[in-house]
């Protein structure tokens, strides 16, 4: 009895999408650009119901004069003659007038524009960030819907969120079985028409949503409850009667179970209630270490030691007698000990950013990850971030750089690979992964050692986290941090795994170089030590 329950319509499968994959600011001055031409539009339409509106006042008024005295009226010669004109001519004219299209030049600006704009799987990736910043950062719907975020500045302005834009975050994580969200997001729907906000969105379809996903992750009173609730407004909707019937049925049959239940059978229902509530939320994650990924991103690591904290030094370094930095050394600070992680303070010039920038913009894709097996490059779900390479020979300033980063490193940059710069948006990131390990097919051995560098502040979000040690690296432009991936023995170091914790608020620019083991025989020495 009651064997099926029926669930709202799914929406449409979408692939996963990079929230990345259109130049958002082109797309601001696209969008700025139609309303422009809407407001051409508007003004053409109204400039041609201004002239129709003087044509029928002028006509109504002698309209009304002439049939006062028809007779009279077209018994002057001149009366005759322009009635004949007015409707042999006059009255053809207006009907081009009305028959004129004012849109063409809309429509044709929109068509060209149309093939900018982003699509579905856009903008499902899209709400897709916005639900990975709820779960990483701890949002709730309210302070992401009142655009309400940490690090916003208050001078920038911002539309709050519709029940629209509610109802179709959470239609977006419906499609995917994620009831988690779709509960979360459906509620704050509910709360904002419930709240008094008009929107095209009915409440019985936001309750059928509602009510369906509660069912799914085991609260049958609840959805009974929101069921009851959508049939107060809509008796005849049929899947939501069917539903209640379900509910009712399965409740009662619940009911009669802890009825017949002893002392210690109840004890353990409701223990198994407890530990269900408690398992409730997101979906079952692929990463391990999800939870200790997101609370460094939060800035809830671990915590030095007074003992480890004072063996770390901030120095002006001439990296052993550099002639170059003899005279004018170089700001270095110690981020953390073990791996050593070094951060150099003031490494570019926002001119010398900037150029880089403007290298890098056309050519940005989306970034890819080398597949482990097959060494073949592939975009990836944990990897949200446009990235572009840059050869030394392009521009001085590229060259300037890579001379740089040898000079302060030690390392020889010939056999590193070419400047990588990338950008990571609005719920950018790059999930923990190893820099070292990767099939390399140039015959220049393995990562040694990565060079990061700053390009951008970042009012929130952002940091780069190391999961194994806890430790946390937050942006500040023109800065570089400088690790080694490898021993001296040449094995891997795990204790590097690190990750791009999601960019809250701001845009992220950084650009990487991977300096490779051929070429550093002399540079740094192979030991079978695994602690140097």
């Amino acid at each position: 009895m009651y064997s099926v329950i029926l669930k709202p319509h799914m929406l449409s499968g979408h692939c996963p999408a990079c929230t990345l994959s259109w130049q958002m600011t082109d797309l601001l001055y696209t969008e700025k650009d139609l309303v422009t031409s809407l407001k051409d539009y508007i003004r053409a339409e109204e400039d041609k119901l201004e002239q129709v509106k003087k044509w029928a006042e002028k006509l109504d008024v002698l309209s009304a004069t002439a049939t006062q005295d028809p007779e009279g009226f077209l018994g002057h010669p001149v009366n005759a003659f322009k009635l004949m004109k007015r409707l042999n001519t006059e009255w053809g004219e207006l009907e081009s007038l009305v028959l004129k299209d004012m849109s063409d030049g809309f429509i044709s600006n929109l068509t060209i524009q149309r093939q900018y704009f982003p699509n579905d799987d856009d903008q499902t990736g899209a709400a897709k960030a916005l639900m990975r910043l709820q779960d990483t950062y701890r949002l709730d719907t309210h302070t992401i819907s009142s655009g309400e975020l940490p690090g916003t500045n208050k001078d920038v302005a911002m539309s709050p969120m519709t029940v629209e834009d509610c109802f179709e975050l959470g239609k977006i994580a419906y499609s995917d079985a994620d009831y988690y969200h779709t509960e979360l997001w459906m509620e704050q729907a509910l709360k904002q028409l419930d709240g008094g906000e008009e929107s095209s969105v009915d409440m019985v379809t936001i309750l059928d949503y509602l009510s369906y996903s509660i069912y799914q992750q085991g609260e049958l009173e609840r959805a009974l409850d929101y069921t009851k609730r959508l049939l107060k407004l809509d008796s005849a909707h049929q899947r939501a009667n069917g539903n209640l019937k379900y509910f009712e049925y399965q409740l009662a049959k619940q009911n009669k179970v802890e009825a017949a239940e002893g002392q210690k059978e109840k004890e353990t229902r409701e223990r198994e209630k407890r530990e269900a509530s408690d398992k409730k939320g997101r979906p079952a994650d692929y990463l391990p270490e999800r939870r200790k990924y997101e609370e460094l991103c939060r800035g809830e690591g671990i915590k030095m030691t007074l003992r480890r904290q004072s063996r770390m030094f901030c120095r002006y370094s001439d990296n052993n007698r550099h002639p170059l930095y003899v005279l004018g050394p170089v700001k270095q600070e110690d981020e953390w000990d073990r791996p050593r992680i070094i951060r150099y303070h003031d490494i570019l010039s926002n001119s010398e950013i900037e150029k880089v920038k403007e290298l890098a913009k056309p050519r940005l894709r989306r970034a890819t990850i080398s597949n482990p097996i097959t060494g073949v490059l592939e975009t990836a779900h944990y990897r949200i971030s446009k990235s572009a390479w840059l050869t030394a020979y392009e521009d001085p300033v590229v060259d300037k750089i890579n001379q740089r980063i040898e000079d302060i490193t030690g390392l020889n940059v010939k056999t590193a690979e070419e400047l990588q710069v990338a950008n990571y948006g609005v719920g950018g990131q790059y999930e923990p992964h190893f820099d070292f390990g990767r099939v390399n097919k140039l015959g220049t051995g393995n990562r040694i050692a990565t060079w990061l560098i700053y390009m951008s502040d970042v009012p929130s979000g952002g940091a780069t986290v190391f999961t194994d040690v806890g430790a946390a690296v937050w942006p500040k432009k023109g800065s570089a941090v400088f690790w080694y991936n490898l021993f001296a023995s040449g094995e891997g170091d795990y204790s590097t795994r690190h990750a791009a914790c999601p960019v809250l608020v701001g845009n992220k620019w950084v650009s990487n170089k991977w300096m490779h083991e051929r070429g550093q025989e002399f540079r740094r020495r192979c030991t079978l030590n695994e602690s140097e």
